[in-house]
């Protein structure tokens, strides 16, 4: 089996997958051969919960649409402006997400740089520091500030348009980053003061700080060291969302980057991908409550990220509260569009084109994910960012399309009203009803529903006895 037969319905045995199924039986071989864990990049392929059990319900007789050709849908975004003079201004609420150089090649992260420029939106740095040529390249670049330290450079704070500190990220909540060997090439090794081809493992918490005031006390310090011109994002994996979210905004954040269970990442143990964090769209709707319960919703931005993959994604996302979306993954699917042409290249290695589960080889056939001198040769820079740009700008014509359908002349104006929900999961999560049915289901309203239906069957006395 190679690793992207994962996730394959199997043999059933009267109807349900067998407890021990191939997949579990090769987990267990690979184990007991290498005597580790196994690592793999790329993100969780467990179904969970997600944007997809959503759909919208846009306007007929009861509102009006919006025309495509001649009507403005707005998608300007500001995040940051709780407290930052120089808050960062989108042209759309789409960002590129923090991926380092090291886990992608210098031509890819400079690409990404150039697309976001193109675009009017921001790309963000990554484990490993600040690469020159993605600062040329970006018009705002946020600089990320993580537990490694890892080519951290003072300097380089007043050089970006803002900061994001990393507590973690929702492919592997509670643990650090992970470079192996292979990709720890001479330019990497020395950007990060690391021994050549041995596998880079970060620290899982800051060296200088390790609670909430602490936090706070850091976010002060980075105000003063860039003039309290630049915002402050605190990005979280998904995990005590509502505790970890109020306490980001305690701390003085003006901006929340939570990332979901769908989080990929270029290296992971492969049981922190499959069994730490929670869903994208559950974490969403305890972010929001939380922002809710404090007042700040609309004061403190929310950024969410981990498997949006297309425009209904984010509008999906928007709809439920976030103030704009953050991709990886698509960015980079979009980016090694001719991962087809290398097929028998990526076969050879165990895997499909596209497959982001083989990032961690450092052996990457389109030249992405790989410190290969000769496969990154393959990567064209301005092939790579015209591939990345119309990916997004296609992205924003369809969340713009989804919400005119929906009557909005903005896309910050869709609501959890414009959906319903396809799945009880969702419902349940969301607090949309299900569609079909003017029900949400929430516990109170399953009990209180029970409750009505003994009622008028004469059986609640039954029932209470």
């Amino acid at each position: 089996m190679t690793p992207g037969d994962r996730g394959v319905p199997e043999e059933t045995v009267k109807g349900r997958p067998p407890l021990w199924n191939r997949h579990v039986v090769e987990d267990i071989w690979n184990k007991a051969t290498l005597g580790r864990y196994r690592i793999q990049g790329g993100a969780t392929r467990l179904r969970v919960p997600c944007f997809d059990d959503l759909t919208f319900v846009p306007c007929t007789l009861s509102r009006l649409p919006l025309e495509g050709y001649r009507e403005r849908c707005e998608t300007r975004t500001v995040l940051g402006n709780r407290v930052a003079s120089k808050p960062i201004v989108l042209d759309r609420p789409i960002t590129i997400a923090g991926m380092s150089y090291g886990a992608l090649s210098k031509t890819a992260k400079t690409a990404l740089g150039t697309a976001a420029t193109r675009l009017g939106i921001s790309t963000t740095t990554g484990d490993g520091g600040m690469l020159t040529e993605e600062r040329a390249a970006s018009h705002l670049l946020v600089y990320q500030v993580l537990p490694s330290r890892y080519g951290f450079d003072p300097a380089h704070l007043k050089m970006a348009d803002a900061i994001e500190i990393v507590i973690g990220q929702g492919a592997k909540p509670g643990t650090g980053g992970l470079l192996l060997g292979a990709k720890v090439s001479p330019v990497i090794a020395e950007q990060r003061t690391l021994p050549e081809g041995v596998d880079q493992r970060s620290p899982v918490r800051h060296p200088d700080f390790i609670g909430p005031d602490d936090l706070q006390i850091k976010i002060e310090e980075l105000r003063e060291a860039t003039n309290w011109e630049k915002p402050i994002y605190v990005k979280m994996g998904a995990s005590r969302v509502s505790d970890d979210v109020k306490l980001a905004v305690k701390a003085g954040a003006d901006v929340i980057v939570l990332d979901g269970l769908e989080g990929a990442t270029g290296a992971s143990p492969e049981i922190l991908l499959d069994h730490t964090a929670i869903p994208t769209m559950s974490a969403l709707v305890e972010a929001v409550r939380a922002l809710e319960e404090l007042r700040v919703l609309g004061e403190v931005q929310l950024v969410i990220s981990g498997g949006i993959k297309n425009g209904a994604d984010a509008a999906k996302a928007l709809a439920l509260g976030a103030d704009a979306v953050s991709i990886g993954t698509a960015a980079l699917t979009a980016m090694g569009a001719d991962a087809p042409n290398y097929v028998d290249e990526f076969h050879q290695l165990g895997y499909e084109p596209g497959d982001g589960s083989m990032w961690h080889t450092g052996l990457d056939p389109t030249g992405i994910a790989t410190q290969d001198p000769e496969l990154e040769a393959r990567l064209d820079l301005e092939q790579a960012a015209d591939r990345v740009f119309n990916f997004i700008a296609a992205m924003t014509l369809e969340l713009q399309m989804l919400a005119r359908a929906c009557g909005k002349a903005d896309v910050h104006d869709l609501e959890p009203e414009d959906m319903r929900a396809l799945t009880f999961e969702a419902s349940m999560i969301t607090g949309i009803p299900l569609a079909g049915t003017d029900f949400v289901l929430t516990p109170d309203a399953i009990a209180a529903r029970v409750a009505a239906i003994l009622t008028k069957g004469g059986l609640t006395g039954q029932a209470e006895r």
